[in-house]
């Protein structure tokens, strides 16, 4: 798997290790830093459909075996000259905000712009297969899909060097996750009030214990610990990330972690509505289980779908409830990291420290997640703001898309089983298991009417 730049940056590691560490703040990472730059095209993209600049993206409409694009006509000149120049379009867009990253950075900017279009296209087929109409029924969403194309390329033919340029897995996932707090809006959260809270913190806490001192016992090492448990507790890949930069974890343990995350939720979209449903659980129950238990929120919302309105509703909102511990738990986890994992004998704890090492494109979610809740929701009614949203949706769901893409592009399946000697899969299924069961336990209880009356 290729190495991803940690978080943190080298430069400001090496000169901690020397103790020459600046208390001042290094105002140059506000543009020499690829994590600050996801929070800068995130706020760009809000502000432009905010101010309505940008109003729509292209999207692919349902389409059965005769391959024809819903998009009110069905004659080849129409796709030719109306259809895909907006998708080029699209894809220039997209290009164009993180083309500028790479320029900045010094990067070659020729190699990025040819896989750029590479993994774009590659991308647009993930959603041109999830919305073919029998796997639409399926509920297989165009992220599964594009994690598999990618892995397909990696496992057979390779990626050759000039597309690992444009394989920028991290840019792509938090830019998307900013875009992802702005859709996190609080009178939706309160909706599930205080017994989905405690559903969710309670599940929490105990599978993250679990997954890390398995880890530990597995001698997985304290930041691989770190970042599984966080994936496999919250909410998967984003929390992966969010931990992986809190700790300065190895960008190969975070990027193994995706890989099973998002492997591990293709079989479960699909078996866990099943199973529910042979169980003859109540929707709301089996929403909770599902947002509880699944680590991608494309898979959470297709999961819920195979069972009904309600079960989407309700595994969204805890899908949701727990994107929102994004934030806290980077914050717990630098501030321990610093404070006990990392501290040197005589060394005195500093402030800036946690906020180094705390990723701020998790900052940039909190910010969009609170101006849509308390600004433009207020200010403009809720048929403004999920004009805004719908517009920002698609955009997250491109950079989504090229994410998952490039994370099977640098994912190798001989990797997975060899990190580790297999320790970490079995640490990860462990822990998969015991979240099932815990989140299926605490729906029940807390959504099924047992002790409490259910918020829904």
């Amino acid at each position: 798997m290729r190495e991803i730049t940690p978080l943190w940056g080298e430069e400001r590691m090496k000169k901690r290790e020397n103790g020459d560490l600046e208390t001042g703040i290094d105002w140059s990472s506000l543009y020499k830093k690829e994590d600050w730059w996801a929070v800068w095209i995130g706020f760009i993209i809000l502000g432009l459909a905010s101010m309505r600049v940008v109003t729509w993206m292209p999207k692919i409409g349902k389409w059965t075996t005769d391959v024809t694009i819903s998009i009110n006509a069905a004659d080849t000149s129409y796709f030719i000259s109306v259809w895909l120049p907006n998708f080029i379009l699209a894809g220039a867009f997209l290009l164009a905000l993180t083309g500028v990253v790479v320029l900045v950075l010094k990067e070659r900017l020729k190699n990025y712009l040819l896989g750029f279009s590479i993994v774009f296209l590659l991308a647009f087929a993930s959603f041109l297969i999830a919305n073919q109409s029998f796997v639409a029924y399926l509920g297989l969403e165009f992220v599964l899909w594009a994690l598999l194309i990618g892995l397909l390329i990696s496992n057979t033919i390779g990626v050759p060097e000039w597309l690992k340029s444009a394989v920028k897995t991290e840019l792509f996932i938090k830019i998307g996750l900013v875009l992802l707090g702005a859709e996190i809006l609080f009178n939706v959260l309160l909706s599930a009030g205080a017994v989905g809270l405690f559903e969710i913190t309670l599940g929490l806490f105990i599978v993250w214990y679990f997954c890390y001192h398995l880890a530990i016992k597995m001698r997985m090492g304290k930041s691989f610990a770190c970042v599984m448990a966080s994936a496999t507790s919250i909410c998967g890949v984003s929390a992966a990330i969010a931990a992986g930069g809190a700790v300065k974890g190895d960008p190969k343990e975070v990027s193994y972690t995706i890989s099973l995350v998002l492997l591990f939720a293709m079989p479960m979209l699909v078996l866990m509505p099943m199973a529910a449903r042979i169980a003859g659980l109540p929707a709301a129950v089996t929403g909770a289980w599902i947002g509880g238990t699944i680590d991608t929120t494309p898979a959470v919302v297709a999961a819920g779908a195979l069972y009904d309105e309600k079960a989407v509703q309700v595994a969204s909102i805890i899908k949701m409830s727990q994107n929102v511990l994004i934030g806290i738990t980077a914050f717990l986890l630098a501030l321990y990291w610093v404070v006990k994992v990392d501290r040197k004998a005589d060394d005195k704890p500093k402030p800036m420290e946690i906020w180094y090492r705390f990723p701020k494109f998790v900052l940039g979610f909190v910010i969009a997640s609170l101006v849509f809740s308390f600004l433009l929701l207020p200010a403009l009614g809720n048929s403004a703001t999920n004009a805004i949203l719908n517009v920002t949706k698609g955009i997250r769901g491109w950079y989504f898309a090229m994410a998952f893409v490039c994370i099977g592009l640098e994912t190798r399946f001989r990797d997975l089983v060899k990190t580790g000697r297999g320790k970490p899969l079995v640490v990860f299924t462990a822990a998969t298991v015991l979240d099932a069961v815990i989140s299926l336990i605490s729906a029940y209880v807390f959504f099924g009417g047992v002790l409490f009356p259910s918020p829904f």
